[in-house]
């Protein structure tokens, strides 16, 4: 995959390829793993910044956020806060009561929080 990053394909064409197969790949199931911890988040954000490098070819001293903000890509943190926000509007009005239950926004017995553990639930405040 780096080297049909690095070849001289238009830039165009490079996107459509970073769009089309590895950013499923890396979002597949976003809308759980997207609460885990800040360091595991932070692995993805550096896989996804180092191939927006080599897609560009930009140099080093060039940042990240530049990289993300002129090819409209956003980071892993607003992709896993907007593809829970998905989620969870199509689970309110699902026939399936087990489903439809998922999108409440209280858990049962109201479990204490042990760990400063972060819920998928709270990304819909973010």
């Amino acid at each position: 995959m780096k080297h049909l990053l690095k070849s001289n394909l238009p830039l165009n064409t490079k996107l459509v390829i970073y769009k089309q197969i590895l950013r499923p790949s890396m979002t597949f199931g976003i809308q759980l793993w997207g609460t885990s911890k800040k360091s595991n988040i932070q692995k993805f954000q550096s896989f996804q910044s180092i191939y927006l490098h080599l897609l560009t070819n930009a140099p080093r001293y060039v940042s990240n956020l530049t990289l993300h903000s002129d090819l409209k890509i956003p980071n892993i943190y607003t992709l896993a806060s907007h593809y829970y926000k998905l989620f969870h509007n199509n689970t309110v009005n699902h026939p399936n009561p087990l489903i439809s239950n998922l999108s409440s926004l209280t858990l049962p017995d109201n479990p204490p929080r042990r760990l400063k553990r972060i819920w998928p639930r709270d990304l819909l405040n973010q």
